[in-house]
């Protein structure tokens, strides 16, 4: 209390305000806004209340002079932070999880996501290729893919190779279409991408494959195609198309794309009439 009574009068006394207090009025201002965020609607919100309740009550017994009352709540106070952390351990979990969420430390795992995503794609397109199953498979980068994803169904959910394997299986009602994913997630299944209109193309390429170069042709994304016919992974590009891609050659070429570092893909020849 005094120390605040100290601040408000150096406040008053209009002491110069330098970066550094901007910085700490900012950063509190922020924490504070969160921890709001993360109690609201949770019982955590009575355990704020209750907690400056006695905040309170410790100040008023001070200013008032009630002796027992300020000696109850001092010895209380060590008990009651540690039956909080025991009681909303799981909330506190969480919070530091929203935390981790930050733009900051997202940026800093993005690599690590981006790669365990690319890893994902690749064993299910090793899946589906070994049983014949077609696919495509959409990786959006910076151009956003939102008309496109919102003619599908919305999934949302972490990018794993058992589910990209069960969207495409035959008996699955959202087995006809694309699967885009964006920001390290499946945003969506079924969804309907635009046929491209090359003449020069092959005539061997099926829809799928046709449908794939066409997103490549209107945005920067990158297309996997599984060939039901065949069995072969395809690589979509700037409207370009690099079939029979091993598994390894593939998981490469998309570590570098997907690190935002365009390049050329390797010669097609074998996707144009000759």
């Amino acid at each position: 209390m005094d120390s605040l009574i100290d601040a408000l009068r150096v406040m008053a006394g209009k002491a110069p305000v330098t970066w550094s207090d901007v910085i700490d009025i900012a950063l509190m201002s922020l924490l504070i806004y969160e921890a709001l965020k993360l109690i609201r609607g949770t019982r955590a919100v009575q355990m704020a209340a209750g907690v400056l309740f006695i905040v309170a009550l410790f100040y008023v017994s001070r200013w008032v002079h009630l002796q027992t009352v300020n000696w109850m709540i001092r010895n209380m106070l060590g008990y009651v932070v540690f039956a909080a952390i025991v009681l909303f351990q799981s909330d506190i979990r969480r919070a530091l999880a929203h935390f981790g969420q930050a733009p900051f430390f997202r940026y800093l795992s993005r690599s690590e996501a981006a790669n365990e995503m690319i890893e994902e794609v690749v064993v299910a397109s090793s899946l589906l290729a070994s049983q014949r199953i077609g696919a495509i498979i959409v990786l959006a980068r910076d151009i956003g893919l939102r008309n496109y994803i919102e003619s599908g169904i919305p999934i949302d959910a972490t990018v794993t190779h058992d589910l990209i394997v069960t969207i495409f299986q035959p008996k699955s009602p959202v087995h006809d279409g694309a699967v885009i994913l964006q920001d390290n997630r499946i945003a969506a299944a079924a969804c309907f991408l635009p046929l491209t209109v090359n003449p020069r193309l092959s005539r061997d390429l099926g829809t799928r494959h046709r449908a794939a170069i066409g997103l490549t042709e209107e945005s920067d994304a990158v297309a996997v195609v599984v060939s039901e016919e065949t069995g072969k992974i395809s690589l979509a590009l700037d409207g370009e198309i690099d079939r029979a891609l091993t598994p390894e050659e593939l998981s490469e070429r998309l570590k570098v794309l997907t690190g935002a570092r365009r390049v050329a893909p390797r010669p097609a020849t074998a996707s144009y009439e000759l």
